[in-house]
């Protein structure tokens, strides 16, 4: 199911700290804030784009045990990115050195900085059109906030790398720091590149 998206500039621009609270009321809610100040309510994955995701987070895992070079996240995860927005992206990877530059409380929350590396996975409710407004490539059309808003939030939140999945069009869209997105249709496999470095998913289980 898509996400539903909560305009609530008629009342009030919803503040970071008015976004923490009534995540901390809601545990049981899977929330976001985007830039604009609008609350993102989070309908929960199918056992499809779950599985999809446990593999994937799966790879990254065993390449990030294997380094030791950052801290990997799930879903769950919540990052307040300096552009604004409050975001928790399908899986997301930092380096060790920002880790331990968080004090103890900020780890225990949701953590004052953007990922290095972010994915979003789309699921099958989520549309995908060309639209050479926005880039050349193809990106997920306007009403489809929870994935091309949040690839654009985290690039200009100084994300390194990032990876817009569709495993129903069998494509992918690769974000660079300062770079238009790339389009791959079914790669066999999507590279880490210099931001985790040795890592190759194997992403033909996205397609099948």
């Amino acid at each position: 199911m898509a996400a539903l998206t909560l305009n609530l500039n008629s009342i009030s621009n919803l503040s970071r700290s008015q976004f923490r609270q009534i995540a901390i009321d809601n545990p049981d809610m899977k929330l976001e804030r985007n830039k604009a100040g609008n609350l993102i309510i989070m309908a929960p994955t199918g056992g499809e784009t779950g599985s999809f995701n446990f593999d994937l987070s799966g790879q990254l895992y065993l390449w990030n045990l294997n380094n030791q070079a950052g801290k990997a996240f799930d879903s769950s995860t919540g990052f307040e990115l300096p552009a604004g927005g409050d975001r928790s992206p399908d899986v997301a990877w930092i380096t060790l050195d920002k880790w331990e530059a968080l004090t103890p409380e900020e780890r225990r929350g949701f953590l004052p900085l953007c990922p290095d590396f972010a994915v979003e996975l789309m699921s099958r409710s989520d549309s995908w059109v060309q639209t050479q407004r926005l880039a050349p490539v193809g990106f997920p059309d306007a009403k489809s906030e929870t994935r091309q808003t949040k690839m654009v939030e985290y690039m200009e939140s100084g994300c390194r790398l990032g990876w817009l999945l569709d495993p129903k069009g069998k494509r992918a869209a690769i974000y660079r720091m300062g770079k238009p997105p790339e389009l791959l249709t079914a790669p066999e496999s999507l590279s880490g590149e210099d931001v985790l470095p040795g890592f190759v998913l194997d992403a033909r289980f996205l397609w099948s």
